[in-house]
Protein backbone atom coordinates (compact mmCIF):
# COMPACT_ATOMS: atom_id res chain seq x y z
CA UNK A 1 0.00 0.00 0.00
CA UNK A 2 1.15 3.53 -1.39
CA UNK A 3 1.78 6.43 1.32
CA UNK A 4 -1.26 8.28 -0.38
CA UNK A 5 -3.20 5.13 0.04
CA UNK A 6 -2.66 5.34 3.32
CA UNK A 7 -3.54 8.19 3.79
CA UNK A 8 -6.55 8.05 2.01
CA UNK A 9 -7.20 4.77 4.47
CA UNK A 10 -6.75 6.37 7.73
CA UNK A 11 -8.76 9.95 6.45
CA UNK A 12 -11.71 7.16 5.81
CA UNK A 13 -11.32 6.01 9.30
CA UNK A 14 -11.15 9.58 11.26
CA UNK A 15 -14.43 10.69 8.93
CA UNK A 16 -16.20 7.63 10.09
CA UNK A 17 -15.13 8.06 13.83
CA UNK A 18 -16.44 12.00 13.44
CA UNK A 19 -19.61 11.07 12.06
CA UNK A 20 -22.15 8.48 11.45
CA UNK A 21 -24.77 7.39 9.09
CA UNK A 22 -28.43 6.79 10.15
CA UNK A 23 -29.70 4.32 7.77
CA UNK A 24 -33.74 3.64 8.38
CA UNK A 25 -35.62 0.79 7.47
CA UNK A 26 -36.55 0.65 3.72
CA UNK A 27 -32.94 2.39 2.59
CA UNK A 28 -29.61 1.43 2.13
CA UNK A 29 -26.28 3.19 2.20
CA UNK A 30 -25.44 4.80 -0.83
CA UNK A 31 -22.58 7.56 0.73
CA UNK A 32 -20.56 7.15 4.18
CA UNK A 33 -18.91 10.32 5.49
CA UNK A 34 -15.95 10.15 4.36
CA UNK A 35 -17.64 10.14 0.27
CA UNK A 36 -19.88 13.34 1.30
CA UNK A 37 -17.55 15.24 3.25
CA UNK A 38 -14.76 14.67 -0.11
CA UNK A 39 -18.13 15.53 -2.32
CA UNK A 40 -18.66 18.99 -0.60
CA UNK A 41 -15.30 20.07 -0.04
CA UNK A 42 -14.95 19.75 -4.12
CA UNK A 43 -18.23 21.47 -4.84
CA UNK A 44 -17.16 24.50 -2.16
CA UNK A 45 -13.48 24.87 -3.47
CA UNK A 46 -15.04 24.62 -7.06
CA UNK A 47 -17.88 27.22 -6.78
CA UNK A 48 -15.15 29.32 -4.85
CA UNK A 49 -12.20 28.99 -8.28
CA UNK A 50 -15.24 29.39 -10.46
CA UNK A 51 -16.11 32.88 -8.87
CA UNK A 52 -12.59 34.24 -8.49
CA UNK A 53 -12.18 33.30 -11.55
CA UNK A 54 -15.17 35.27 -13.37
CA UNK A 55 -14.30 38.26 -11.31
CA UNK A 56 -10.66 37.92 -12.52
CA UNK A 57 -11.08 36.83 -15.85
CA UNK A 58 -13.52 39.51 -16.93
CA UNK A 59 -13.31 42.76 -14.12
CA UNK A 60 -15.60 44.44 -16.08
CA UNK A 61 -18.59 42.47 -16.19
CA UNK A 62 -18.25 40.74 -12.63
CA UNK A 63 -16.63 43.27 -10.80
CA UNK A 64 -19.49 43.20 -8.24
CA UNK A 65 -18.14 39.26 -7.35
CA UNK A 66 -14.72 40.65 -5.90
CA UNK A 67 -16.07 42.39 -2.91
CA UNK A 68 -16.63 38.83 -1.65
CA UNK A 69 -12.92 37.87 -1.41
CA UNK A 70 -12.03 41.35 0.06
CA UNK A 71 -11.55 43.24 -3.35
CA UNK A 72 -9.03 42.64 -6.35
CA UNK A 73 -5.84 41.89 -5.15
CA UNK A 74 -7.23 39.74 -2.49
CA UNK A 75 -9.77 37.74 -4.90
CA UNK A 76 -6.04 37.32 -6.99
CA UNK A 77 -4.87 36.01 -4.16
CA UNK A 78 -7.33 33.69 -3.11
CA UNK A 79 -8.10 32.21 -6.33
CA UNK A 80 -4.64 30.38 -6.78
CA UNK A 81 -5.53 28.15 -3.42
CA UNK A 82 -9.23 28.27 -3.99
CA UNK A 83 -7.67 25.82 -6.88
CA UNK A 84 -5.26 24.03 -5.29
CA UNK A 85 -7.74 22.65 -2.65
CA UNK A 86 -9.97 21.73 -5.01
CA UNK A 87 -7.14 19.91 -7.33
CA UNK A 88 -6.51 18.10 -3.83
CA UNK A 89 -9.92 17.03 -2.85
CA UNK A 90 -10.99 15.93 -6.14
CA UNK A 91 -7.26 13.84 -6.17
CA UNK A 92 -8.50 12.00 -3.11
CA UNK A 93 -12.53 12.01 -4.53
CA UNK A 94 -10.40 10.46 -7.82
CA UNK A 95 -9.04 7.31 -4.76
CA UNK A 96 -12.18 7.03 -3.34
CA UNK A 97 -14.66 6.79 -6.95
CA UNK A 98 -11.84 4.96 -9.48
CA UNK A 99 -12.80 1.56 -9.02
CA UNK A 100 -16.91 1.93 -9.43
CA UNK A 101 -16.01 4.44 -12.19
CA UNK A 102 -14.40 1.77 -14.66
CA UNK A 103 -16.03 1.64 -17.93
CA UNK A 104 -17.78 -1.50 -18.78
CA UNK A 105 -20.32 -3.01 -21.37
CA UNK A 106 -23.21 -2.44 -19.63
CA UNK A 107 -21.73 1.12 -19.46
CA UNK A 108 -21.66 1.41 -23.64
CA UNK A 109 -25.22 -0.53 -23.64
CA UNK A 110 -26.56 2.50 -21.19
CA UNK A 111 -25.23 4.95 -23.77
CA UNK A 112 -27.09 3.64 -26.71
CA UNK A 113 -30.75 4.16 -24.52
CA UNK A 114 -28.98 7.68 -23.63
CA UNK A 115 -32.40 9.72 -25.31
CA UNK A 116 -34.76 7.19 -23.74
CA UNK A 117 -33.19 8.01 -20.31
CA UNK A 118 -33.41 11.81 -20.88
CA UNK A 119 -36.75 11.96 -21.61
CA UNK A 120 -37.97 9.03 -18.86
CA UNK A 121 -39.05 6.92 -21.19
CA UNK A 122 -38.39 4.21 -19.09
CA UNK A 123 -39.90 4.01 -15.75
CA UNK A 124 -36.87 1.47 -14.29
CA UNK A 125 -33.02 1.07 -15.85
CA UNK A 126 -31.45 -1.36 -17.19
CA UNK A 127 -30.63 -4.38 -14.77
CA UNK A 128 -27.08 -4.07 -15.07
CA UNK A 129 -26.94 -0.25 -13.97
CA UNK A 130 -24.34 -0.44 -11.32
CA UNK A 131 -23.28 1.93 -9.06
CA UNK A 132 -22.71 4.76 -11.45
CA UNK A 133 -24.45 5.01 -14.88
CA UNK A 134 -22.75 5.61 -18.04
CA UNK A 135 -23.60 8.94 -18.04
CA UNK A 136 -22.51 9.81 -14.71
CA UNK A 137 -18.90 8.06 -15.67
CA UNK A 138 -18.22 10.14 -19.07
CA UNK A 139 -18.94 13.58 -16.13
CA UNK A 140 -16.28 11.78 -13.82
CA UNK A 141 -13.76 11.14 -16.39
CA UNK A 142 -14.36 14.81 -18.41
CA UNK A 143 -13.60 16.29 -14.52
CA UNK A 144 -10.55 14.10 -13.98
CA UNK A 145 -9.58 15.69 -17.36
CA UNK A 146 -10.45 18.82 -17.15
CA UNK A 147 -9.32 19.37 -13.61
CA UNK A 148 -5.62 18.06 -14.63
CA UNK A 149 -5.39 20.75 -17.51
CA UNK A 150 -7.23 23.43 -14.65
CA UNK A 151 -4.44 22.88 -12.23
CA UNK A 152 -0.98 22.21 -14.86
CA UNK A 153 -2.21 25.67 -16.24
CA UNK A 154 -3.16 27.20 -13.57
CA UNK A 155 0.14 26.25 -12.14
CA UNK A 156 2.03 27.95 -15.12
CA UNK A 157 0.28 30.99 -15.02
CA UNK A 158 0.62 31.51 -11.40
CA UNK A 159 4.56 31.49 -11.87
CA UNK A 160 4.59 32.98 -15.35
CA UNK A 161 8.04 34.37 -14.52
CA UNK A 162 9.80 30.37 -15.07
CA UNK A 163 8.02 29.82 -18.50
CA UNK A 164 7.67 31.27 -22.07
CA UNK A 165 5.09 33.57 -22.88
CA UNK A 166 3.46 31.66 -25.35
CA UNK A 167 3.37 28.76 -22.48
CA UNK A 168 1.35 31.28 -20.58
CA UNK A 169 -0.72 32.39 -23.09
CA UNK A 170 -1.39 29.18 -23.78
CA UNK A 171 -2.33 28.11 -20.75
CA UNK A 172 -4.89 30.90 -20.51
CA UNK A 173 -6.79 29.50 -23.35
CA UNK A 174 -6.82 26.35 -21.66
CA UNK A 175 -7.35 26.82 -18.19
CA UNK A 176 -10.61 28.53 -19.44
CA UNK A 177 -11.80 25.98 -21.59
CA UNK A 178 -10.91 23.34 -18.82
CA UNK A 179 -13.40 25.65 -16.30
CA UNK A 180 -15.81 25.99 -18.98
CA UNK A 181 -15.88 22.08 -19.53
CA UNK A 182 -16.34 21.76 -15.28
CA UNK A 183 -18.82 24.33 -15.41
CA UNK A 184 -20.96 22.67 -17.78
CA UNK A 185 -21.10 19.79 -16.26
CA UNK A 186 -21.57 21.13 -12.88
CA UNK A 187 -24.97 22.21 -14.09
CA UNK A 188 -25.86 19.05 -15.46
CA UNK A 189 -24.65 17.25 -12.27
CA UNK A 190 -27.24 19.92 -10.39
CA UNK A 191 -30.02 18.85 -12.88
CA UNK A 192 -29.21 15.70 -12.50
CA UNK A 193 -29.15 15.59 -8.79
CA UNK A 194 -32.65 16.74 -8.26
CA UNK A 195 -34.80 17.35 -10.37
CA UNK A 196 -34.27 14.54 -12.58
CA UNK A 197 -33.72 11.72 -10.07
CA UNK A 198 -35.33 13.17 -6.91
CA UNK A 199 -33.74 11.61 -3.96
CA UNK A 200 -30.20 11.62 -5.00
CA UNK A 201 -29.46 15.00 -3.37
CA UNK A 202 -31.05 13.49 -0.14
CA UNK A 203 -28.07 10.74 -0.67
CA UNK A 204 -25.34 13.45 -0.63
CA UNK A 205 -26.37 15.00 2.75
CA UNK A 206 -27.49 11.83 4.85
CA UNK A 207 -26.00 8.81 3.04
CA UNK A 208 -28.53 7.27 2.13
CA UNK A 209 -31.42 6.34 -0.63
CA UNK A 210 -34.81 4.31 -0.47
CA UNK A 211 -34.81 1.28 -1.65
CA UNK A 212 -37.27 2.35 -4.59
CA UNK A 213 -34.67 4.67 -5.69
CA UNK A 214 -31.86 2.32 -5.68
CA UNK A 215 -33.77 -0.56 -7.52
CA UNK A 216 -35.32 2.31 -10.01
CA UNK A 217 -31.93 3.78 -11.16
CA UNK A 218 -29.35 1.77 -10.46
CA UNK A 219 -30.74 -2.25 -10.53
CA UNK A 220 -27.58 -3.58 -10.59
CA UNK A 221 -26.27 -1.97 -7.37
CA UNK A 222 -29.72 -2.77 -5.49
CA UNK A 223 -29.11 -6.65 -6.65
CA UNK A 224 -25.49 -6.48 -5.14
CA UNK A 225 -26.14 -5.07 -1.78
CA UNK A 226 -29.71 -6.72 -0.81
CA UNK A 227 -29.36 -10.08 -3.06
CA UNK A 228 -33.12 -9.25 -4.49
CA UNK A 229 -34.40 -9.10 -7.96
CA UNK A 230 -34.95 -5.68 -8.68
CA UNK A 231 -37.95 -6.68 -11.06
CA UNK A 232 -39.83 -8.27 -8.64
CA UNK A 233 -39.50 -5.16 -6.53
CA UNK A 234 -40.81 -3.05 -8.90
CA UNK A 235 -43.53 -5.71 -9.42
CA UNK A 236 -44.28 -5.29 -6.27
CA UNK A 237 -44.51 -1.38 -6.60
CA UNK A 238 -46.96 -1.47 -9.46
CA UNK A 239 -49.14 -3.82 -7.89
CA UNK A 240 -49.35 -1.78 -4.49
CA UNK A 241 -50.02 1.43 -6.65
CA UNK A 242 -52.39 -0.33 -8.54
CA UNK A 243 -54.36 -1.57 -5.29
CA UNK A 244 -54.12 2.06 -3.67
CA UNK A 245 -55.63 3.49 -7.23
CA UNK A 246 -58.41 0.82 -7.20
CA UNK A 247 -59.09 1.97 -3.12
CA UNK A 248 -59.23 5.09 -4.21
CA UNK A 249 -61.36 4.79 -7.14
CA UNK A 250 -64.09 2.86 -4.69
CA UNK A 251 -63.56 5.20 -2.36
CA UNK A 252 -64.88 8.50 -5.05
CA UNK A 253 -67.45 5.88 -5.97
CA UNK A 254 -68.87 5.62 -2.68
CA UNK A 255 -68.87 9.35 -1.89
CA UNK A 256 -70.68 9.60 -5.22
CA UNK A 257 -73.27 7.19 -4.00
CA UNK A 258 -73.72 9.06 -0.62
CA UNK A 259 -73.95 12.13 -2.30
CA UNK A 260 -77.10 11.12 -4.39
CA UNK A 261 -78.71 9.64 -1.66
Amino acid sequence: MSTVDRFDERARREADRVGETIVHRGELLRHPVYTRVLHWSVAIFFVLSLVSGFAIYSPWLYSWLTPLFGGGPRTRLLHPWFGLLFSLFFFFQFLNWFAPMVWTQADRRWLRHLKEYSTHQHRVEPDDVGFFNGGQKIYFWAIVVSAVLFLITGVLMWFDDLVGRWVVAASYVIHDIAALVMLAGFIIHIYEGTSHQPGTLHSMIDGTVSEKWAWTHHPGWYRAVTGRDPREAYEREKQRQDERARMLERWDQDQDTRENL
